[in-house]
């Protein structure tokens, strides 16, 4: 589909959207491309929220998709700050918030991303107390670490995944005090398990993080209207001067369950159902990014991804079968992280209770090695480099291959990755 006189339309102004707007104009495609924003700010990738920016290693300018002027001389509408309030599927057309309007489209693409899940315990409207999403959080959230760190200040931190532990790592390196609270027996126990979780929370134990695992917070504690403390079920209270919840993210379905769209269910994990070419149950809608539960070749199942990589892959993926293109999402899921001085990439899915064994090559105590999560069959499901680089492609190599890997042979440094493929 490349008529001059077609509307693609994307909703959701971030990097699956601005990436799927920057694809239909190399596509050559003439016709008007428009790209909705409920945030002010012009397109911007979040890892930096959590990472870099939060750490202060990374200017705000590096963190938007394009400059300001790359909109106007691409000639992409964007319109920031205007919510999509409501969806007709059979005018095809949308209803902006406040005085926007209503924008037609032919073709249209959600990429509405994720919200942090809200914690529904006392205290979360305290002043203090963050989430961490938009980039305006995560500037808030930089000015509080900064200040706990010159006044010996403590953060607890509600939930021990990625986004928490590298909250945790940023506040350490401004000398704050951290508590990372959390009701696994680990970090990171639904990505990684408990054996790669046990490495993690060593790392940040030799930083002085303090963990408390197996409890849940039951209240946040203050006093005029400023976090005091944080109290937990098992009756522990841990002294706080601000709080980060991290517990999680929900995708922001809302317009496609208003607009009758197909759901994926949540032991899928959730979001818009689309298909392999992220085309939804209505043939003229498409979902790109946080929000698509789509089909995966590949692990022959529905996967929701919320990372880095799959909006940057994903939205342009969407803009080419919205196209008209013949498109077969099926890459490997991919994130990384940075946590004081590790830095990590993770290939595949393992999900917790499908893997049979976790394969390590390296020297995990000197954390630089590899981690392998093999299936029953012995395939290789997913495989993690910690700081040791260049390595990804061979990684992501033998989850695709769906072969059978000797786990002596994936453990021994003496054999190269790329010889496990013909084994």
């Amino acid at each position: 589909m490349a008529d001059a006189h077609a509307t693609m339309v994307i909703v959701g102004a971030g990097l699956a959207g601005a990436k799927a707007a920057e694809t239909l104009r190399a596509e050559g495609f003439t016709g008007r491309v428009i790209l909705i924003g409920a945030e002010r700010d012009q397109p911007y990738e979040r890892p930096p929220l959590s990472k870099g920016y939060l750490a202060g290693t990374t200017e705000r300018a590096e963190v938007f998709v394009h400059d300001s002027a790359w909109y106007a001389a691409h000639d992409v509408e964007l319109h920031l700050g205007s919510p999509v309030v409501g969806l007709d599927r059979q005018a095809r057309e949308l209803r902006l918030g406040g005085d926007g309007g209503v924008i037609g489209y032919d073709r249209l693409l959600l990429a509405t991303g994720s919200a942090p899940r809200q914690l529904d315990i006392p205290g979360t409207a305290l002043g203090g107390v963050h989430y961490l999403r938009r980039l305006a959080d995560s500037e808030r959230l930089r000015a509080t670490l900064q200040t706990l760190g010159r006044e010996n200040g403590t953060l607890v931190v509600v939930g021990a995944g990625w986004i928490g532990l590298e909250v945790a790592a940023a506040a350490r390196g401004y000398g704050a005090e951290v508590t990372v609270v959390e009701p696994q027996s680990t970090p990171l126990q639904a990505a990684l398990g408990p054996e790669l979780g046990a490495f993690f929370a060593e790392l940040h134990q030799d930083r002085g993080v303090k963990f408390h695992f197996g409890a849940t917070v039951s209240e946040i504690e203050g006093r005029d209207g400023m976090v005091l403390a944080v109290h937990t079920d098992d009756g522990e209270e841990h002294p706080a001067h601000a709080v980060l919840i991290g517990v999680g993210a929900i995708p922001e379905t809302g317009l496609a369950e208003q607009a009758g769209l197909e759901l994926a269910p949540r032991e899928e994990g959730g979001g818009i159902a689309v298909d392999a070419s992220l085309r939804s149950s209505d043939p003229a809608i498409f979902a790109a990014g946080d929000v698509a539960g789509a089909w995966h070749p590949l692990f022959e199942r529905r996967l929701r991804v919320e990372h880095w990589a799959n909006a940057l892959n994903g939205g342009p993926a969407a803009a080419r079968s919205m196209l008209g293109q013949e498109v077969v999402y099926d890459r490997v899921p991919y994130f990384y992280s940075d946590q004081y001085d590790l830095g990590m990439e993770y290939s595949g899915f393992a999900a917790p209770g499908e893997y049979e064994r976790v394969v390590l090559r390296g020297d995990a105590g000197k954390r630089e090695f590899l981690a392998f999560w093999q299936g029953s069959d012995g395939r290789v499901l997913a495989g993690m480099n910690v700081n040791v680089w260049d390595v990804t492609t061979p990684i992501q190599a033998l989850v695709r291959s769906r072969l059978p890997v000797d786990p002596d042979r994936l453990a021994d440094p003496s054999v190269p990755l790329e010889q496990l493929l013909g084994q």
